[in-house]
């Protein structure tokens, strides 16, 4: 079998991806991720917190759910239907950040759950406040006025 071949019969059982359904699907999770932040945070307000306190106590709150759907298998249910818009929120962090950690813990604390927890979330954590830095300096050199 040659490459062309092959391409012929990788492209005829490929199943073509419903673009427009999964975009729809990723927003309409997405902003029900984002929307139950919004009632959380609305939530404290009601119960007496000031505002920046209450935005505090919705993206904890977000976090351990994230984390605690994770450890339940639930998220990965929830991606697979969802797609990109269970990554954008912070739920999608919170799941990238304690996938490996749950998955690796069997092979001990510090080089199973500690170790792995920053596969994923560890390039995103130094590459994230180094593009930062380096954009700010050119920022303030070259385009300030």
């Amino acid at each position: 079998m040659n490459k062309t071949e092959y391409s012929d019969l990788v492209k005829k059982k490929s199943k073509n991806s419903p673009i427009g359904k999964n975009c729809l699907k990723a927003f309409l999770i997405g902003g029900l991720i984002c929307a139950i932040g919004q009632g959380l945070t609305e939530l404290y307000l009601f119960l007496g917190t000031d505002e920046k306190t209450a935005k505090t106590l919705c993206s904890v709150t977000l976090i351990f759910l994230g984390v605690l759907m994770t450890a339940l298998h639930l998220y990965e249910k929830l991606a697979k239907h969802g797609g990109a818009g269970t990554l954008v929120p912070i739920t999608g962090f919170a799941n990238a950040m304690s996938a490996p950690a749950i998955e690796f813990k069997a092979e001990g604390f510090i080089t199973g759950l500690a170790a792995k927890m920053f596969i994923i979330a560890g390039p995103v954590l130094v590459y994230g406040p180094a593009a930062a830095t380096i954009y700010g300096v050119i920022y303030y050199l070259f385009l300030r006025k």
